[in-house]
C-alpha cells in the first residue's frame, strides 16, 4: 500500500510536487475525503502556484466520483476558503503550501463551518483510505457529482469589514508586501473604500516567488518592506505569506513587530467588546500576553502550536481570540479560524483611531526581549532534545514542560525547542528580561543542539 505518511503532517498535507504529491494522490484524497466525511458538497480554493490548479481539479475528480458536488472558488487565500466553508456551511479544502518554497504544495482540509481536520479529527483516516485507493484503484463513477464555479472574494472582503469598525479612521499610508502570493489578490478588494494610500510590493501572482520567499517569519524576507516603509514615510507595513493567512507588521520606523505584541493588542480590543472572555495563546507566545490578558479581565489559556490544536481549544473554551508566535490569528467570529487579513484590519483600526505613530501605540504591549524563531537542521531531533534537557537538568529554579517539544523555564527566562510539524527542523524560541540574557540562553541552547 502507498505510504503517504511523509506528506500527511499534524494538521495538513504538504509535499514536493510531483515527487511526493501529485494529481493521482490528490484525486485519491478527494475520494477519501468525501467517503470519510460523508460530504454531499465540498468547496475548494487554491493559491497561485502552478501546480495548485491541477491538484484542485484532480481532487474534484475524486470528490465527484463519490457523488459529491464541488464548489470551486478558484484563486483565493486560505482565510477566504475558511470564509467560504463557514458562510456556505460546507466542508472545504485549500490547495497551498503556504510559506514553503515553490517546489512544494499541499492541502488544508476542514469540515463544514471551517472546523479543522487534523490528526485527531480524521486526517489519518483520510490518509489511510487514500493510500488504499491508490493501491486498489479509485473506482467510483467519474462525473457523478457536479463542479460549479463561484467567486467569493467580494463577500469575503465585505464580511471582514463587518468584524472590525474602520469607520472614522484617519488616512493612513500603508505598504503591503504580498510576496507574489495571494495577498496581491485579496488586499485590493479588502482595502477598497478605506482611507488608505496603498503602496503595493510584489502583488503579481507568481508561485515561483521571484523576489523573495513568501515567508515573513524570516527576517531577510522583510527587508524590502522595511526599506519601503521608511523611504515612503508610511504609517505601517504589512507582509503576508504565500496563502495570506498570516500577516507580519512593520512599524513606521521600519522595525519588525513581534506577533506576540500584535496578539496582545488584538486581545485587548476583543476583550473590550467581550469582557471577561477567554484568549488563547500558544506556548511560544511571550509571557507578556497572558499577563496583559489577565490585567484586562480576560482568561488566558495556553496551548500547543498548530492551527488544528488552537481551533479545537478555542471551540472547547469559547475563546473570542487566539494568537500564535508565527503570526496566525484566530477569531471566534470568523468560525474560530485564522485570518491574517482580519488581524491586519485590527491593527489598522487601532492605529487609525488616534494620532500617535504605531511604535507608540504598540509600546504598552511589548514587555520582554525575544530571540525570534531560530531553526536548526539536525540528524536526530529526539537525541538533540535529550541533550538539551540533560544540560539544564538539576539547575536551581529550572522547570521542564513537554506540552509541545521541550519548554525549559528559569527565574527570568524561558525557551522552547520543538520539532517542526512541516519541515525536518528543530525550532528554538527564547525570551528573557533583557536582550543580553536572551543571547546567553540562545547561544547555550544552539551550541548543544548543533554539537
Amino acid at each position: 500500500m502507498a505510504d503517504l505518511s511523509r506528506i500527511f503532517k499534524a494538521y495538513d498535507v504538504r509535499g514536493v510536487v510531483p515527487d511526493e504529491l501529485d494529481e493521482g494522490i490528490a484525486q485519491a484524497v478527494g475520494a477519501a475525503f468525501v467517503e470519510l466525511t460523508g460530504a454531499t458538497s465540498v468547496v475548494m480554493a487554491h493559491d497561485m502556484r502552478p501546480s495548485s490548479g491541477p491538484l484542485a481539479a484532480a481532487f474534484a475528480r475524486g470528490a465527484t466520483s463519490r457523488g459529491a458536488d464541488v464548489v470551486n472558488a478558484g484563486l483565493g487565500s486560505t482565510d477566504m476558503l475558511y470564509y467560504a466553508s463557514g458562510s456556505l456551511n460546507l466542508p472545504g479544502v485549500m490547495f497551498t503550501a503556504s510559506h514553503n518554497p515553490a517546489k512544494y504544495n499541499g492541502m488544508k482540509m476542514c469540515r463544514a463551518g471551517a472546523v479543522p481536520v487534523g490528526t485527531d479529527t480524521g486526517l489519518l483516516q483520510i490518509r489511510d483510505r487514500a493510500a488504499e485507493l491508490l493501491e486498489t484503484g479509485l473506482g467510483g463513477t467519474p462525473g457523478k457529482g457536479t463542479v460549479t464555479e463561484r467567486n467569493v472574494l467580494e463577500g469575503y472582503a465585505a464580511h471582514l469589514k463587518t468584524l472590525v469598525d474602520l469607520s472614522g479612521i484617519r488616512p493612513l499610508k500603508v505598504v503591503v508586501d504580498a510576496g507574489n502570493g495571494m495577498g496581491g489578490y485579496t488586499v485590493p478588494e479588502v482595502f477598497k473604500g478605506l482611507p488608505i494610500e496603498l503602496t503595493p510590493l510584489y502583488f503579481e501572482l507568481d508561485g515561483s516567488f521571484p523576489n523573495h520567499e513568501a515567508n515573513p517569519i524570516e527576517p531577510e524576507n522583510l527587508r524590502d518592506l522595511q526599506k519601503a516603509v521608511v523611504s515612503q514615510g508610511a504609517d505601517i507595513g504589512i507582509a503576508f505569506d504565500g496563502d495570506a493567512d498570516r500577516c507580519w507588521v512593520i512599524d513606521e520606523r521600519g522595525e519588525s513587530v513581534s506577533p506576540s505584541t500584535i496578539t496582545a493588542l488584538v486581545a485587548v480590543r476583543e476583550l473590550a467588546k467581550n469582557p471577561g472572555a477567554t484568549i488563547i495563546h500558544n506556548l511560544i507566545t511571550s509571557k507578556g500576553v497572558p499577563e496583559i490578558v489577565a490585567e484586562h479581565g480576560g482568561t488566558p489559556v495556553r496551548t500547543r502550536v498548530g492551527h488544528s490544536f488552537i481551533k479545537a481549544e478555542m471551540a472547547r473554551t469559547g475563546a473570542v481570540f487566539g494568537g500564535e508566535h508565527s503570526a496566525h490569528y484566530y477569531f471566534r467570529d470568523f468560525w474560530f479560524a485564522d485570518s491574517g487579513m482580519l488581524a491586519a484590519l485590527h491593527v489598522l483600526a487601532a492605529l487609525g483611531e488616534q494620532d500617535r505613530p504605531l511604535s507608540e501605540v504598540l509600546a504598552q504591549y511589548s514587555r520582554y526581549a525575544a530571540s525570534g524563531e531560530i531553526n536548526s537542521r539536525v540528524a536526530d531531533q529526539a537525541a538533540a532534545l535529550a541533550r538539551v534537557r540533560e544540560t539544564f537538568a538539576g539547575r536551581e529554579g529550572v522547570t521542564f514542560d513537554e506540552l509541545d517539544g521541550l519548554t525549559v523555564s528559569g527565574p527570568d527566562w524561558w525557551f522552547n525547542l520543538r520539532p517542526s510539524n512541516t519541515e525536518p527542523l528543530l525550532r528554538l524560541n527564547a525570551e528573557a528580561a533583557d536582550a543580553e540574557k536572551v543571547a546567553a540562553v540562545r547561544d547555550e541552547v544552539l551550541a548543544v543542539v548543533r554539537s
